[in-house]
């Protein structure tokens, strides 16, 4: 059990049995009255985001979360199959689980993996990643006057926006947290 007064941003709490990250926290002391702490909660399964105001001191159910490095191994009808890159044990996670994961993570991959009583909760790909273009229109020349973008397609079969530069055949590091064009990478 932890305090209203110990949260810090990415703490998971239990809250009538559903799990939240505790994404934003304000601890308010008013001139009169008891102090009591604002939070911004995102619930771990739904990934629906409340606003909740606890007591000062007050005792909330706080939850070990475990994290792994796990390898991504194949696709397997509706699964994905990972291997804990530390026992070497399988797990099996649906395809719906995992959002736009498989955007950004090739076979062989390393993914971080949280869980909570044996059950995945999340997966993080690494921040950036390097894929190859195996798609990309040329661009039009003299289109430079702004910042002009083209959509390319990369080997996990992703579209992301890119400068006029980019062509085919070329690496891109891609920012897995927002989907978009960071550099690209020299050979």
């Amino acid at each position: 059990m932890i305090t209203s007064n110990d949260f810090k941003r990415g703490v998971v709490i239990k809250i009538d049995g559903e799990l939240y990250t505790v994404v934003e926290y304000q601890h308010v002391k008013p001139a009169r009255g008891a102090a009591f702490v604002r939070t911004r909660l995102k619930s771990v399964r739904r990934g629906a985001v409340v606003d909740k105001t606890f007591r000062g001191g007050e005792r909330i159910e706080d939850v070990e979360i475990e994290a792994r490095t796990m390898q991504y191994l194949y696709e397997e009808g509706d699964d994905l199959v990972f291997m804990d890159t530390d026992s070497y044990e399988q797990e099996s996670i649906g395809k719906d689980a995992v959002g736009n994961i498989l955007d950004y993570i090739r076979e062989g991959d390393t993914v971080a993996m949280s869980f909570y009583r044996g059950e995945a909760l999340s997966i993080d790909p690494p921040t950036f990643v390097a894929l190859k273009v195996v798609y990309a229109e040329p661009g039009v020349k003299g289109d430079t006057a702004t910042n002009v973008t083209k959509p390319v397609k990369v080997e996990t079969g992703a579209q992301v926006y890119v400068p006029l530069f980019v062509n085919e055949g070329d690496v891109i590091k891609i920012d897995t947290r927002t989907g978009e064009y960071v550099e690209r990478v020299k050979k």
